[in-house]
């Protein structure tokens, strides 16, 4: 689909031009998380009152540059015009928005606008805005809050799924640590298997991208493509994203019930006779499958140079994972999978004293994980004596798709204009809200303060250029380059 950038707008904005008083000459903005609907990070991790920046880069270069200048500079003008026009006038009504102002950008040749931004992977603290957005000609003060809608749609989800997906980063950091697994290892604990469950291409790009930031491991494809793309990301020089080599329900069905057996020692040696292998266990009997099956093909496992990882897929994943207490004692279900994989294979013991599985077998679990059930999982091993090493989480659309705009309360607001040559600090403080609505006044400037970052509002024009928001866009081009190594290296400096 092409986007005509001249629509990519809500229809109450197209319009606003006329609205603001007569004599404005700039509208000033900024995009700030307000709340956590959820009430913050799990309790013992740390966190939970601030968002991952994280998308901007990919706002500026496919939208702000790559859509305006093919879609609408390097378009004939009548016809961008006339099809702007036709839009408005089948929808609003004959005339009822006025096109000399679109004319009018389109002989200026340029993005006439102002973005200051602090660094990707910056956690930002609520309330903190972590751009601002100005037009830098009086005659276009209409384009910053007209491209409010679409930088909203391209930024809240991967900061979203960024922040998630740090908070993940942050949980398994926390009990690595207590349980005595190396924080490498970390990185691949958490492997991205949302994409069949987001709402398109370009969700599962920028999401993928964002959980990427935190972890090596994906097997959303187009994650990678959007950070070589916009990013400055090179696999062929680093580890974007990575992953094995992983079987689905029909290949184990179509070896039969009565082949399952022959069917996972011909993958564990024929098909993939060495490296990684991850084998759905749970087409039938996963208990079964630990239980006899694993018992039988142990010297083929242990012979093998790589892991061959099960995977169960359904059921209670904490009962499954850690056991159920529930059960008769010394039953499979109350012993629980990663205690059934050491009654077989065994392992070593790390410094804090916890079990680690042999290196030739593992699990990962990829069904309905959230960062509460997560938690629960590394806190029933850490209590049975397991490191939190054993066990690698599979987080899904249920954890990436199940969030709104409203989840870290994004909202791009307009706290600073000039009229007439006038400035005026404008700000809203609705009575019927509970104060997460109140917004900052005037010109905004961002500081560290005892290393958290703080917001000054009401600042002068001198004051506003100072700080840490610097312009990463003006006048139609980038100033600033990311790259997706700069911002994994700042992601990773923010783990307590």
């Amino acid at each position: 689909m092409r986007i005509n950038p001249l629509t990519a707008i809500d229809f109450y904005k197209a319009d606003h031009r006329r609205q603001y008083p007569v004599g404005t000459t700039e509208v000033y903005a900024n995009y700030t998380p307000r709340t956590h609907r959820k009430g913050g990070a799990l309790p013992g991790t740390g966190g939970g009152s601030e968002v991952l920046f994280f998308g901007l880069q990919f706002f500026i270069k496919d939208f702000l540059l790559e859509t305006w200048n093919r879609e609408f500079f390097a378009q004939d003008k009548a016809k961008v015009v006339a099809a702007y026009k036709r839009r408005m006038d089948t929808s609003l009504g004959d005339g009822a928005v006025p096109v000399e102002h679109i004319a009018a950008l389109h002989d200026l040749g340029y993005l006439p606008i102002r973005i200051k931004a602090l660094p990707e992977g910056t956690l930002v603290p609520f309330a903190v805005p972590m751009l601002t957005v100005v037009n830098t000609h009086p005659d276009f003060f209409w384009l910053t809050n007209y491209l409010e809608t679409v930088l909203s749609t391209y930024l809240w989800k991967p900061i979203t799924s960024a922040s998630t997906a740090f908070e993940y980063r942050r949980l398994l950091t926390h009990y690595a640590d207590k349980t005595g697994i190396p924080r490498d290892a970390v990185l691949f604990q958490a492997h991205d298997f949302s994409m069949r469950g987001l709402s398109g291409l370009p969700d599962v790009a920028s999401s993928g991208a964002a959980h990427l930031l935190s972890f090596l491991g994906t097997d959303s494809v187009p994650a990678i493509d959007i950070l070589e793309e916009f990013y400055g990301a090179d696999a062929d020089k680093e580890l974007v994203g990575g992953s094995v080599p992983a079987t689905e329900h029909s290949v184990m069905c179509m070896g039969m019930q009565d082949g399952e057996l022959a069917t996972f020692r011909r993958l564990i040696t024929e098909t993939y006779p060495r490296g990684f292998v991850s084998i759905v266990s749970d087409t039938w009997d996963f208990w079964r499958v630990l239980t006899e099956y694993l018992p039988t093909l142990k010297p083929e496992v242990m012979a093998r140079d790589g892991r061959v990882v099960i995977r169960p897929d359904s059921g209670d994943p904490i009962k499954i994972i850690v056991g159920d207490a529930s059960a008769p004692a010394g039953s499979p279900q109350h012993k629980g999978a990663i205690e059934c994989l050491w009654d077989v294979f065994g392992g070593t013991v790390t410094a804090t004293g916890h079990k680690l599985l042999d290196t030739h077998i593992g699990l990962i679990y990829g069904d309905s994980i959230t960062l509460e059930r997560a938690q629960a999982i590394l806190d029933g091993l850490a209590a049975k004596g397991f490191a939190s090493g054993n066990v690698v989480f599979g987080i899904g659309s249920y954890t990436y798709q199940y969030v709104t705009r409203d989840t870290y309360g994004f909202a791009m607001k307009a706290t600073s204009g000039v009229v007439n040559g006038e400035r005026r600090e404008i700000y809203k403080d609705p009575k019927t809200d509970s104060g997460t609505k109140r917004s900052a006044k005037g010109l905004l400037r961002v500081e560290r303060v005892d290393g958290k970052l703080t917001l000054f509002d009401r600042q002068t024009t001198a004051q506003e250029q100072q700080g840490e928001l610097q312009t990463v866009f003006e006048n139609g081009k980038l100033l600033r380059e990311e790259t997706l190594s700069g911002i994994r290296a700042r992601v990773t400096a923010n783990i307590d």
